[in-house]
């Protein structure tokens, strides 16, 4: 543990930081944490409300993409961009400009005889359901 992360876990503790918390946000073990306040005496109650965060990039937080809310990192892993799910699939909705598909196949189909393009889907035969079915038992234009 650097003489940074000593002060900072101090200064964090004095604030009324629980150990799980300013592991967090320093990126080390929680036991490393609690080892180090025991040792210098910084054990004690935690106050009862945390601090207010003053900005997102002061304890590595970043806002959602879609909302806006702060979205709480987890240290050692990949950023979240999104709060959720449901802001995910949202974001990724109205900004279809910005997704980078790879894998777009274009193809004929068999039953119509109109082109389509199709993402994600190598194997796929058919422009819609409606094809499929008549082109597969029957019905539909040809009959």
């Amino acid at each position: 543990m650097t003489q940074e992360q000593k002060a900072k876990i101090t200064k964090l503790r004095a604030d009324g930081y629980g150990y799980i918390k300013i592991a967090q946000l320093l990126g080390i073990s929680e036991n490393t944490v609690k080892s180090f306040c025991r040792r210098n005496n910084l054990t004690g109650k935690v106050a009862d409300e945390t601090p207010k965060i003053q900005s997102p990039a002061d304890e590595g937080k970043h806002l959602c993409l879609n909302c806006g809310v702060c979205v709480e990192q987890n240290p050692g892993r990949k950023e979240k961009r999104f709060c959720s799910d449901e802001c995910r699939i949202k974001w990724w909705n109205s900004n279809l400009d910005r997704v980078k598909r790879k894998a777009v196949y274009e193809y004929i189909c068999p039953h119509c005889g109109k082109p389509f393009t199709v993402y994600g889907n190598s194997r796929r035969k058919y422009c819609s359901h409606e094809c499929y079915v008549a082109d597969r038992f029957g019905g539909g234009p040809d009959e």
